[in-house]
């Protein structure tokens, strides 16, 4: 359970893989993304599109299969949350006070307050590691949520990874999140070779499967990364652009809702909040598929572009997307691709309270922690072995700050 949490409204809320499933080559979120130049820093508003890709690392491994016949999705290695080769005493001392109460001695949480403000991270290499709930309350898979890592050869699905994750959030109380199911990247290769009314049974398939294997989930990046970032092959059998110019879109949260009605529907994209260009085009989609009659609950900005800007530019789009969309936000991808210590931990003071005191701002979520293992370079924030750099002994700190402040 987060006590360093901020009350607010609830939110109302790759590339092909070949059978291995292992990346073909991506431009996006990995989810892959920014490829923003360094002399682009401290860039300001009026500043072109960025390319963006994301997530370097695999599918994980584990063999699992599911029937397609309309029964109950078979698996293996199931039950069980991950597997730890580290004792609990290495947990990083500072975190401590930051993240309590997470779960009960007979493994079942305390319920989740969906109206308390989150801060999350992603798996590291396909593992939770020890201590994750000790810092942070919600979870996002990395890589093994993505179609192609679970169903890299047709008809074979692969949910083992995805079982261990979803098992340690419901055992630690930890909000569970779902990246992604339609995208333009890291989707099953053997799309691109079947009819349109395939493709349109595949997609449909994917959706009820993961929501029939996961109804609790609680929010979900439906659509990640929508054209000119990246454009899915099976783009047309889901409508094309039709009337709204976006109708495989709309139809994509349409079977989203269907399948999974309680989970809190996104629609997320990179340079949202950093460059004009993307920020205008994003806010567009997003009004238009609403118009459509898409059941969309909020918008997501991944956030990889905005350690290189000032801290009130980013604030002024942060307040365009929120005001332009009407829709809440969910900060789904942060990181801080900075080698100099103090730099980071800088950048991140003066960033991080814009995101958590913003009353439209419902969750935060950090694009990896651990050194050595993240999809940028530098954007780590504790070594292997869990010694803090400063950027993160600042966080702890400010989250512990919050909750004092916050609590009766």
């Amino acid at each position: 359970m987060l006590v360093a949490s901020c009350t607010g409204e609830p939110g109302a809320r790759g590339v092909d893989v070949d059978a291995s499933g292992e990346p073909a080559g991506s431009d996006d979120d990995g989810d892959d993304d920014t490829d923003a130049d360094d002399d682009d820093a401290m860039a300001v508003p009026d500043t072109g599109a960025r390319g963006s890709t994301r997530d370097g690392g695999s599918p994980r491994d584990g063999s699992a299969t599911a029937d397609l016949d309309g029964g109950a999705p078979s698996r293996s290695d199931s039950d069980g949350h991950v597997a730890s080769d580290r004792d609990a005493s290495d947990r990083l001392p500072t975190a401590d006070a930051a993240f309590v109460d997470a779960g009960s001695s007979n493994g079942d949480a305390s319920p989740v307050d969906r109206s308390q403000k989150f801060v999350g991270n992603i798996t590291t290499r396909g593992q939770v590691r020890p201590g994750f709930e000790m810092m942070w309350n919600q979870i996002t898979p990395e890589n093994e949520g993505k179609w192609g890592s679970v169903e890299s050869v047709r008809d074979q699905m692969n949910w083992a990874a995805l079982d261990r994750i979803h098992e340690f959030a419901r055992q630690k109380g930890v909000r569970f999140k779902q990246h992604t199911f339609v995208w333009g990247s890291q989707q099953p290769s053997w799309l691109a070779s079947l009819s349109r009314s395939e493709q349109a049974e595949e997609v449909e398939e994917w959706i009820r499967l993961f929501c029939e294997r996961y109804p609790d989930v609680e929010l979900i990046d439906v659509v990640n990364e929508p054209p000119p970032h990246t454009t899915p092959v099976y783009m047309q059998a889901l409508g094309g652009a039709g009337a709204s110019g976006y109708d495989w879109i709309v139809q994509s949260f349409k079977l989203a809702r269907k399948y999974c009605p309680k989970a809190i529907l996104i629609l997320n994209d990179y340079n949202n909040i950093e460059y004009s260009a993307d920020s205008s085009r994003f806010i567009n989609i997003a009004n238009a598929v609403k118009k459509a009659g898409a059941p969309i609950d909020a918008v997501g900005a991944q956030s990889h572009d905005v350690y290189k800007l000032p801290a009130n530019t980013v604030k002024q789009f942060l307040d365009a997307l929120a005001n332009g969309t009407g829709l809440p936000v969910y900060i789904t991808e942060y990181d801080l691709n900075i080698a100099d210590d103090a730099q980071q931990r800088q950048v991140l003071q003066a960033q991080f309270p814009i995101f958590w005191k913003h009353p439209r701002v419902k969750g935060i979520t950090l694009w990896g922690y651990v050194s050595g293992t993240t999809w940028l370079p530098n954007t780590g924030l504790m070594s292997a072995s869990d010694k803090p750099r400063p950027a993160l002994t600042w966080l702890l700190d400010y989250l512990k700050m919050e909750s004092a402040q916050l609590t009766p």
